[in-house]
């Protein structure tokens, strides 16, 4: 396949990796439309990538080692026990992942992505309309433009997902992410080489070291939990927290955190967190005439599994692979889709599983040991741990 006219709509991780899958491909004019402004507000949170995927991304070209990361060697799960600063460890697991700031990684693939490419912030897609020959696309200004083949990279709110899967939209599991970032470092265990995960009942907040993208570092942390019931504490849109929802947070952490954590967490400015519901999105296929999906787009799992920002640059991989080996688009299409499809669905089954398990019926980790921690891990992820997609699934021919 050489040639011919190719949109990306979305222009963030999954739209650039999508923009150098077309390139190196060899389409002939390639679009990119984000629908924010000059550039992507830089959210600055974490992004864990498991060692062995980072390799394979590596040698595809999609990652290179100068791109700024934290080292992670072991993931340290622990509850409150009085006053003591850390708590007590309740399981210990390796954790060979490298962690990444989701704002300097995005502009170190925004640089890759070649000055032939057409990339239009502030272009908003509102209709995607596929003929028998292509897909027009629809913008906020009235322009319309068509294209051979439209890559749908436009994350869970996809537009392009809506025109090939109407009303296949994403599904609340009914929890939600508190994220934010701390400049404090002081004092973490381990040199800030571990992950620690502090656990209550009815969830567990992450907690890990990542770059600041100017050479420093910074405290990333999530927090996981069903909100309660009530007016004002329902998360809405992902965004700023209602007051009422931020107050029971707040006091959910200074009930349940050993006190060092409790700190960082709370010592965070409040208007620098925001609140992530919790979603899945599950399809039967990835491709429909000339339009595909990648990364978010195409399958939504829940972040306990670490594997979201790796599906996206594994999808845009394979899509790579295949344009150069296929002989029309709907040989690409299909070929694509026969690789990626049931990644994404086993990806939402192990994520759904850990959901259940570490925030929606979570044990009773004050009787939990190291023995006890790893009958339960071992539960959820369905046997072995190697085998069971925790990180991401190994790209088809690279296991």
């Amino acid at each position: 396949m050489r040639g011919g006219s190719v949109a990306v709509v979305g222009g963030s991780i999954a739209g650039c990796a999508a923009a150098l899958a077309a390139a190196r491909g060899g389409a002939g004019r390639i679009t990119v439309f984000e629908r924010t402004g000059a550039r992507l507000r830089d959210r600055g949170v974490g992004i864990g990538l498991h060692n062995d995927r980072y390799e394979e991304l590596r040698a595809a070209g999609y990652l290179t080692a100068d791109m700024p990361w934290a080292p992670l060697s072991r993931r340290v799960w622990s509850v409150r026990n009085g006053e003591e600063p850390y708590g007590r460890s309740v399981g210990e697991q390796p954790f060979p992942f490298r962690a990444y700031n989701w704002g300097s990684l995005w502009r170190e693939l925004r640089s890759r992505v070649p000055e032939r490419v057409d990339y239009r912030a502030g272009a908003e897609v509102i209709g995607v309309e596929p003929d028998t020959d292509g897909v027009t696309l629809r913008l906020t200004d009235g322009h319309r433009e068509h294209f051979d083949l439209v890559i749908g990279a436009d994350g869970y709110r996809s537009a392009v997902r809506e025109a090939m899967f109407p009303g296949a939209g994403t599904a609340y599991a009914g929890y939600i992410g508190w994220r934010g970032t701390a400049s404090d470092v002081a004092g973490l265990p381990s040199d800030g080489e571990h992950a620690y995960s502090v656990v209550f009942p009815g969830g567990h907040c992450m907690i890990y070291r990542i770059p600041d993208g100017r050479g420093g570092h910074r405290l990333n942390w999530v927090l996981y939990t069903r909100p309660p019931q009530g007016d004002g504490l329902h998360p809405g849109p992902p965004g700023r927290l209602p007051a009422q929802l931020a107050g029971h947070l707040r006091a959910l952490v200074a009930d349940n955190f050993p006190p060092y954590w409790a700190a960082k967490v709370l010592g965070t400015p409040l208007d620098t967190t925001f609140v992530q519901p919790i979603y899945d999105v599950e399809l039967p296929c990835y491709a429909s005439g000339r339009m595909v999906l990648l990364g978010d787009a195409a399958s939504v799992a829940r972040p306990h599994i670490g594997g979201g920002s790796v599906k996206a640059l594994q999808d845009a991989t394979v899509l790579e692979r295949v344009w150069r080996t296929q002989e029309s688009w709907k040989d690409v299409l299909e070929a694509y889709d026969a690789e990626r499809a049931a990644v994404g669905v086993a990806m939402v089954a192990l994520a759904r599983r850990m959901g259940r398990a570490q925030v929606e019926n979570t044990p009773d980790w004050s009787a939990m040991g190291q023995p006890e921690f790893e009958t339960w891990w071992q539960a959820q992820n369905g046997g072995s741990e190697r085998n069971s997609g925790f990180g991401g699934h190994g790209i088809k021919g690279r296991e």
